[in-house]
């Protein structure tokens, strides 16, 4: 019986974690910047994502704390590493898998005015929606015009969106040892056809 409630508590846990992360795009791009690096130090993310060393100490001590970090003690250079991140939500039917492509596309939000004003004005949802059709939209399985259309947006701020995803989703394809369950937005569109 303690099994399954230690279960429970780190499925519980796991989520606030991932909802954290989703909530502060300078966390969610430290996160999948030591992801796709493999490894990190301290000095190797001051210099890359040139953020202050103090902030990177705090941020690499929250990841850490949320169980998304783990840091390696055994030299004097302490190396960080990236837990890969999966977690599935159904709600009343709908599922969606949240992959470190996702969470990318929340880091990027930061430095690109186009996924930014997707989640100011439609929220995470939207963005998380983008993701889908932008890996359709890469794969040449749509066309930008089609996938601003089925993501309900104005065709100029859905184009745009999906150009700004272009790069998230080349980047993390080869990083994200999820991205095969980013879900498949032929089949969400063609659910809510039905």
């Amino acid at each position: 019986m303690s099994q399954a409630i230690g279960a429970s508590e780190r499925a519980i846990n796991r989520l606030l974690s991932v909802a954290h992360v989703l909530e502060e795009p300078r966390l969610a791009r430290l996160y999948t910047y030591i992801l796709r690096e493999d490894k990190a130090t301290i000095d190797t993310i001051t210099a890359d994502l040139e953020t202050p060393r103090t902030t990177v100490y705090a941020d690499t001590g929250t990841l850490v704390d949320l169980g998304l970090l783990t840091r390696d003690e055994s030299q004097k250079t302490h190396t960080y590493t990236a837990t890969p991140i999966r977690l599935t939500t159904n709600l009343d039917g709908d599922t969606y898998t949240i992959t470190p492509t996702l969470i990318e596309a929340v880091g990027r939000t930061s430095n690109d005015r186009d996924l930014a004003f997707v989640v100011e004005r439609y929220g995470l949802g939207k963005l998380a929606a983008a993701v889908t059709y932008a890996v359709l939209y890469v794969d040449g399985e749509m066309t930008e015009r089609v996938a601003a259309r089925e993501l309900d947006l104005q065709p100029a701020v859905g184009i745009a969106v999906l150009h700004a995803l272009r790069e998230v989703i080349q980047d993390m394809r080869t990083h994200d040892p999820y991205f095969d369950q980013i879900r498949n937005a032929r089949t969400e569109a063609a659910n809510r056809d039905s």
